[in-house]
């Protein structure tokens, strides 16, 4: 949209009277859903927080009436969080990291956001409100387009079984949705759970739009759509218009035909899209790490061992969320042998022993931006143990297969 109205007339500012479409939802003291109304409305924003700002005041003892009704809801979105992972719902969210641009656009620091308490606050209100309306336009019968997540294939499943036993995780049937919920809590905190998340995400099927109400897996809700962002995203433009025709107000009519076809054309938008955004991101990190070669004064970073081969180490930057190499030439302090059996790299001379799980420090030494790769050499003696005891894998050839 274009900023006058993306930013301006369609955008909350504190004081600032605005044209909505609201979803009333009444809950019962233990987060069920009792009723829910929907109506054109007008609402004035009384504050506007960062999530830093908002969860400054949840992680703080509740003060004055902003912080009071912040903790109060803070207490019902993680009530209705606690019950949507209890009925199936898989935790599969991940931090993120924010690129700094200077006036240039050239990039100069790396953030990493976590997704706390005031990030999980919005979530949790968006989720119930999009349920909220896919069960009504459901209801109704009014033609929609609806955020789909089909179950998993059981084959694809398997796959990713055998590349979890090769961290020495045990697991079971994986087409059981509670396996799957016990394997990520298990991961949580590990140095290998982005790589096993990533590698679940990789086996499931990818989230769609589509005409039907085919529910949404991850979610393990049986009626979802988004209805929350219509300035950012055409398929909540088309919900808004779609609960409009259903109350009867003017506006472009909408029948099958149309929804399937838009349906299937905003799917295919939206992975290139999202395909786009990860690219330029790798790329402005990859530019990052350049320039810090281009200046000779590469800054250490935290890095978690994640696989282990003859030529070398794969390394994960948690605080840039970028995976590289740390080969087998810059261990330079000895000659290290691989074992396969244990998926280590052990010192002929010293016996010291690079193994997954093994926490690193390094720094960056060679990028190339045409393969996508960045080389990292380690930056202190002997690495860091994680003391988890987990994530030393066993001997497979199927170790790495589904990274990409």
């Amino acid at each position: 949209m274009p900023e006058r109205l993306s930013n301006g007339v369609c955008s909350l500012h504190p004081g600032v009277d605005r044209l909505t479409h609201s979803v009333f939802i009444h809950f019962d003291k233990n987060g069920a859903v009792k009723r829910a109304r929907f109506a054109r409305s007008v609402i004035r924003s009384a504050h506007r927080l960062t999530y830093k700002q908002a969860y400054a005041i949840l992680k703080s003892a509740p003060g004055d009436q902003l912080s009071k009704r912040l903790h109060v809801a803070w207490e019902l979105a993680s009530l209705l969080r606690r019950k949507r992972f209890e009925h199936g719902s898989l935790d599969l969210d991940f931090p993120d990291v924010k690129v700094w641009l200077d006036e240039g656009g050239k990039p100069v620091r790396l953030e990493r956001v976590e997704n706390d308490e005031s990030h999980q606050l919005i979530e949790e209100f968006m989720l119930a409100a999009n349920e909220a309306v896919a069960r009504e336009l459901k209801n109704r019968a009014v033609p929609t387009i609806y955020r789909v997540h089909e179950d998993p294939d059981p084959d694809k499943l398997a796959e990713y079984r055998e590349f979890v036993l090769s961290f020495n995780y045990k697991v079971g049937d994986l087409t059981n949705r509670g396996e799957i919920q016990r394997l990520l809590a298990s991961i949580r905190g590990k140095p290998e759970e982005q790589a096993l998340k990533i590698g679940l995400l990789k086996s499931l099927k990818r989230a769609r739009y589509f005409s039907q109400p085919l529910g949404h897996y991850g979610l393990a809700k049986p009626n979802y759509l988004h209805f929350t962002s219509p300035i950012r995203r055409y398929a909540d433009l088309i919900v808004h218009r779609a609960l409009a025709q259903h109350d009867g107000k003017r506006g472009p009519r909408i029948d099958m035909s149309q929804v399937a076809s838009i349906a299937e054309h905003i799917s295919t938008t939206e992975r290139i899209a999202a395909d786009a955004e990860i690219e330029s991101v790798r790329m402005k990190k990859l530019e990052f790490f350049q320039r810090q070669l281009d200046e000779r004064n590469p800054q250490i970073f935290r890095a978690a061992i994640v696989d282990v081969r003859n030529y070398g180490l794969a390394v994960e930057l948690p605080d840039a969320l970028i995976t590289g190499l740390v080969h087998v030439s810059s261990l330079a302090d000895d000659f290290y042998l691989f074992e396969p059996a244990r998926r280590q790299l052990i010192g002929r001379r010293s016996r010291k022993r690079f193994s997954i799980g093994d926490e690193v420090r390094v720094f960056v030494v060679r990028v190339d931006a045409f393969k996508r790769q960045v080389d990292f050499a380690i930056a202190s003696e002997a690495p860091m143990k994680t003391g988890r005891g987990k994530g030393q894998p066993r001997n497979t050839s199927d170790v790495g297969r589904n990274r990409r």
